[in-house]
């Protein structure tokens, strides 16, 4: 009792400006990684956790579409999506969002570890790496690839810079990885860059901080091989060795999904992005700091990934916010600006730190309850979702096989599940041959032909797309639904 009554005041006047900036800093983050979850591809990993909740087996074969129904299925999202089903069991919509926000939050307190310097310029840089990762930050798997990206990082970062060996914590890690989300493949690619940077460094004599050992150099190379065999652990076996060679070669990812082309920097949410770039290089010149080899290797090798695909920038801010704050770091020390030598807070100046951090924690959690209440929800959702249109399937009951728009395949399986999709964000499972057959009728270079080979009868999609504007003049076809964003379809006899 007495060492609780020692504590508690020790607790209350600790709050010196040096912890109340990272306090505030990652409150506001979480805040304002909390955002309604309207990922169109959110919405199949959902249905697909609720089922594994529901039977206590993992589906080997494809149960949601009429194109591959039976089909082998190999998932690689599994333990990703039962966390997904969990969080929507016990808060719905906001449990989704609270777990993105706390995978986000989580992911960057770890590169935050990495960084050097006070906190002003942890935070600096930080806050810019988050900038660019958020715009793919969503209720979807990938969030969990995030935060093993960084752990293995941080893991990396504590051998090289600290001289911790916790390396094996990186075999456990690639087998709950390659269950959770196919970017497991991220973490040899990791491990590449970073036993590729050492042993070139250690030859060429051009690492910043010292080389590691021989010893650790052949340690890190074997326990990457056994962590690589350790991917057969799981329910495809051996497949997962390969799977992630079968998703990148499929062609339509890179010619007609977004998040896998380059970035558009006419978009400003990719500006953080350029950014970090951009001012990473910057002070890497001004900093006069020696360069390192295998910071080399990851910056150049995360941005070569992110210039190539758009979903690879969140990958890249991980990398790149450390290594910005190293040459941020070293030009402040180069020209003298010091802070001041922190000081316990006293008296008013404790008094206003706590008030502010009650008022920043305050404030986070009103954004929190309005960004998340049904409402709030309920219109963010119906700008991207078919709500309207599942809503009619659902009552109206329309008979025919559907074909839909690939962007809403995954919430149609979930919003409407007793209607088969034609495609939805499973590429791995319909393949560049199916896609790009749903690409043609899309597109209405060969919607008939297509829409014969699989007796389509029904048809979901974008309102103002190229085929609803030819459904709408083909006489056999008529539209029975429309809405702001959507459409439906039905063939009908004249």
């Amino acid at each position: 009792m007495i060492a609780a009554r020692r504590h508690a005041p020790r607790l209350l006047t600790s709050l010196s400006t040096q912890r109340l900036v990272p306090l505030i800093f990652f409150v506001l983050l979480f805040a304002l990684a909390t955002r309604a979850p309207t990922d169109t591809d959110t919405w199949w990993h959902l249905r697909t956790g609720e089922l594994i909740l529901q039977t206590g087996t993992l589906p080997r074969a494809d149960p949601f579409s009429h194109t591959r129904f039976g089909h082998t299925w190999d998932n690689p999202n599994w333990i990703a999506q039962v966390a997904l089903a969990l969080s929507y069991r016990a808060l719905g919509d906001a449990g989704l969002a609270l777990l993105t926000a706390t995978l986000a939050t989580l992911g960057m307190w770890l590169v935050w570890q990495m960084c050097e310097g006070d906190v002003f310029t942890r935070a600096f840089a930080v806050l810019l790496g988050a900038t660019a990762a958020a715009i793919f930050w969503s209720a979807r798997p990938q969030m969990f690839s995030f935060v093993f990206a960084a752990f293995l990082l941080y893991l990396l970062h504590r051998l090289k810079r600290k001289g911790e060996d916790r390396l094996w914590l990186i075999l456990p890690l690639a087998v709950i990885w390659a269950n959770t989300h196919p970017g497991y493949f991220i973490a040899f690619i990791l491990l590449g860059g970073f036993i590729l940077g050492e042993v070139l460094g250690k030859l060429l004599k051009a690492l910043e901080t010292p080389a590691l050992t021989w010893r650790k150099i052949g340690k890190l190379i074997a326990i990457t091989a056994l962590s690589y065999a350790a991917l057969a652990l799981h329910p495809a076996g051996t497949a997962t060795w390969t799977y992630a060679f079968r998703t990148f070669g499929i062609g339509v990812l890179q010619n007609y999904i977004q998040e896998w082309a380059s970035p558009d920097f006419h978009q400003r949410g990719t500006w953080a992005f350029l950014a970090l770039f951009f001012g990473t290089f910057i002070f890497v010149g001004f900093s006069q700091r020696r360069h390192d080899l295998t910071d080399l290797f990851l910056f150049c090798g995360t941005a070569f990934m992110a210039f190539y695909a758009a979903r690879n920038i969140s990958l890249f801010a991980l990398v790149a916010t450390p290594v910005l704050t190293q040459h941020v770091n070293a030009l402040r020390e180069l020209r003298g600006w010091r802070l001041p030598k922190a000081r316990p807070s006293k008296g008013a100046a404790l008094f206003l730190n706590w008030l502010i951090l009650v008022l920043i924690v305050s404030g986070a959690a009103l954004k929190i309850v309005a960004e998340l209440s049904p409402s709030a929800v309920q219109r963010a959702q119906a700008e991207r979702l078919p709500l309207g249109a599942a809503m009619y399937l659902n009552t109206a009951r329309p008979q025919g096989v559907m074909f839909n728009s690939y962007n809403w395949g995954g919430y149609l399986l979930f919003a409407a599940p007793d209607f088969p999709v034609f495609v939805d964000g499973r590429t791995d499972l319909y393949d560049d041959e199916l896609l790009t057959e749903w690409l043609r009728a899309y597109t209405g270079a060969a919607w008939r032909e297509v829409f014969a080979r699989w007796s389509i009868g029904l048809v979901v999609l974008e309102r103002e797309s190229v085929l609803a504007a030819l459904l709408r003049e083909a006489p056999d076809w008529r539209e029975t639904y429309s809405d702001a964003i959507s459409a439906i379809f039905e063939r009908h006899s004249n």
